[in-house]
């Protein structure tokens, strides 16, 4: 499994950005962000058939994952950017094989990763 994330950029504060996520296959994907100095913090998550999402308050209401299974890509759509927005963006897959629901923000159950894109929001 290769994951190829992109969409990445430099924006100002109240834009949006679109983050793809290449190769996603019939895997459960999550979407992480992590910032130099931190640990990876979980972002948005969504199941293989796409029924499920998962997002933690921080974004909840202004990030948006979802699927597109033809096209075997997981979308990011970031909305109202903020600066504490900026990171490094990486998505994840885990199988489908396996238990999802309930531990889905755990960076540690994921099985690939992608290279990670730079989101950059100034204020």
């Amino acid at each position: 499994v290769q994951l190829q994330a992109s969409g990445g950029g430099l924006v100002q504060a109240g834009d949006s950005l679109r983050l793809s996520c290449a190769g996603s296959g019939p895997y459960n994907i999550g979407w992480f962000r992590q910032t130099p100095g931190k640990e990876r913090e979980f972002v948005a998550a969504i199941t293989w058939g796409g029924g499920s999402t998962y997002y933690p308050d921080s974004v909840k209401g202004r990030f948006t994952i979802s699927r597109d299974n033809a096209k075997n890509t997981v979308y990011l759509h970031m909305n109202n950017l903020k600066p504490e927005d900026t990171a490094v963006y990486y998505c994840a897959a885990r199988s489908r094989s396996q238990a999802y629901s309930g531990t889905y923000y755990r960076p540690n159950i994921y099985d690939y990763w992608g290279q990670g894109t730079q989101v950059t929001v100034s204020s």
